[in-house]
C-alpha cells in the first residue's frame, strides 16, 4: 500500500482533544483515547502541500473560493456517490453541528418537535433542546444486534408532537446502520405526508463497507429534494475536522434562503481559508488515498470482530455496516453504567463513549473509535478483555 496506516503517530502536546484534555475531561491521564471520531493518520501529501503553499505566502487574509474548489467538491459527490450537485446548492459553514443548529431556528419556532432516532450523535439532540424545541425520540429497534426504524412510532409521534424537522443520520452514529433505499424511500413518504422537513446528516457517507451502499437521501426523489438539507464535510472522510469546513447542498430555493438567512444572523460569513484550501485538495486527490483507508478499516474491524469472539465473548459487536466507529452490547456483563464506565478508565485504562450519552437506549454500550493503527487498536482490546476477565472471576 502507498500510504501506511500502521505507523503510530505521537499526537500528544498538541493541543489534541482526544489526547491532551484527559485531565479537564475528568479522566485520569494516560488512557488510551478511542473516543472522539477522529483518526490517527496523518492526511495525504496533497492536502499538506496545500497548507504549506498557504502558510508560505505568509498573509492571511479574508478568503473565499473561486470554480476550482466547487469542480472538486462537486465532481466528488458525482464519482462517489452519483448525485450530481449544482453549485447554487451549496452553503459552505464551519461544521455539521453548526448547520444543524441553524437549520433547528431557521425551520422550525419554539414549542414545535424535531425528531431524532436514539440512540444517536449526541449533538442532535443538544441543537433541540438548547434552541427551545422540543425533542421527539423516535427510538431505533434493536433485535438481534440489528437496528431499524420504527415507522408506525414514527408517524404517530410526528402528528401528536407537532414534529416540523426530522434529524436523519445516515450512516448512522454510533450503530453503524447504512440505511437501504427502501428504508430510507419509506422515512421520506411520512415526511411528505406530514410537511416535515429532513436534516440529513451525512458526514460518514464516504465509510460504507463491502455489501452496502450509501444512498443520498435527498438524491432518491425530487419530491425529497424539496424538503431536505444534505450535510457533508471532508472532515471525517479525510481527518481534517479541525480545519471546520463544511458543504451543505439545499436544493430548494426558499429553504437555501431560509438557511442562508439564519447563518447570516450568526455574524458569519467567509470560513477559515486553511480550510477551504485543504477541503479542495483533499476532493481533488483523496481518492486512492480513501480507497486504502478503507481496506485498513475493514481489517480493523475483522481483527476486532476476531479478537471479541475469541477473548471476550460476553461482549457483543453490533455488525458496522459502515462508519469508523464501533458499537460494543456490554450488557453481558450484568453491570451498571456507572460500573461500565469504572470498568473502561479504571480497570481497562481506556476512554471510551459511554452509550448513554447517546440517549438512554444506549445503556449498556461503549462506542469505540477503530480509525487508528492496530497496534493501539490490539492494546486497548487487549486491555479491555484483560479488565472484563477480571471481574468474571469476581
Amino acid at each position: 500500500m502507498k500510504y501506511d496506516f500502521d505507523k503510530v503517530i505521537d499526537r500528544r502536546n498538541t493541543n489534541c482533544l482526544k489526547y491532551d484534555f484527559a485531565a479537564e475531561r475528568g479522566k485520569p491521564q494516560g488512557l488510551i483515547p478511542l473516543w472522539v471520531a477522529d483518526m490517527d493518520f496523518p492526511v495525504m501529501e496533497e492536502v499538506k502541500q496545500a497548507l504549506h503553499d498557504m502558510v508560505e505566502h505568509g498573509i492571511y487574509g479574508y478568503s473565499e473560493v473561486k470554480e476550482s474548489y466547487f469542480n472538486a467538491v462537486c465532481h466528488w459527490m458525482k464519482d462517489h456517490h452519483g448525485w450530481e450537485v449544482k453549485k447554487e446548492w451549496m452553503v459552505k459553514t464551519p461544521g455539521i453541528v453548526y448547520a444543524i443548529a441553524a437549520c433547528v431556528r431557521a425551520f422550525t419556532r419554539r414549542g414545535e418537535g424535531v425528531m431524532i432516532q436514539n440512540p444517536v450523535y449526541y449533538p442532535f439532540s443538544q441543537a433541540v433542546r438548547d434552541n427551545g424545541r422540543v425533542l421527539v425520540d423516535n427510538t431505533l429497534r434493536e433485535e438481534n444486534g440489528r437496528y431499524t426504524m420504527d415507522y408506525d412510532d414514527m408517524e404517530r409521534k410526528i402528528a401528536a408532537s407537532n414534529v416540523r424537522l426530522f434529524l436523519l443520520c445516515s450512516p448512522h452514529n454510533p450503530v453503524g446502520r447504512v440505511w437501504t433505499e427502501e428504508e430510507l424511500r419509506r422515512l421520506g413518504e411520512i415526511c411528505l405526508k406530514h410537511n416535515v422537513i429532513i436534516v440529513s446528516d451525512e458526514i460518514h457517507h464516504d465509510f460504507v463497507f463491502p455489501g452496502h451502499t450509501h444512498y443520498v437521501f435527498a438524491n432518491l426523489d425530487e419530491r425529497f429534494q424539496k424538503i431536505t438539507v444534505t450535510c457533508t464535510a471532508p472532515s471525517k472522510t479525510f481527518n481534517m475536522a479541525g480545519l471546520q469546513v463544511s458543504n451543505i447542498f439545499i436544493c430548494d430555493p426558499a429553504l437555501r434562503q431560509a438557511f442562508q438567512q439564519e447563518i447570516d444572523r450568526t455574524g458569519y460569513s467567509q470560513l477559515n481559508q486553511m480550510g477551504l484550501a485543504a477541503c479542495e485538495a483533499a476532493y481533488r486527490y483523496g481518492g486512492d488515498w480513501l480507497d486504502q483507508l478503507l481496506v485498513y478499516l475493514k481489517e480493523n474491524l475483522d481483527f476486532t470482530r476476531q479478537f471479541i469472539k475469541r477473548e471476550m465473548p460476553v461482549i457483543k459487536l453490533v455488525e458496522p455496516e459502515g462508519t469508523f466507529l464501533l458499537w460494543l452490547d456490554c450488557r453481558g456483563l450484568h453491570i451498571s453504567d456507572e460500573e461500565l464506565d469504572r470498568l473502561v478508565v479504571e480497570k481497562a485504562g481506556l476512554w471510551l463513549d459511554g452509550g448513554k450519552m447517546f440517549g438512554p437506549c444506549g445503556s449498556g454500550f461503549q462506542r469505540v473509535n477503530m480509525a487508528c493503527p492496530r497496534e493501539t487498536l490490539s492494546r486497548a482490546l487487549t486491555q479491555l478483555a484483560e479488565a472484563v476477565k477480571m471481574i468474571q472471576k469476581l
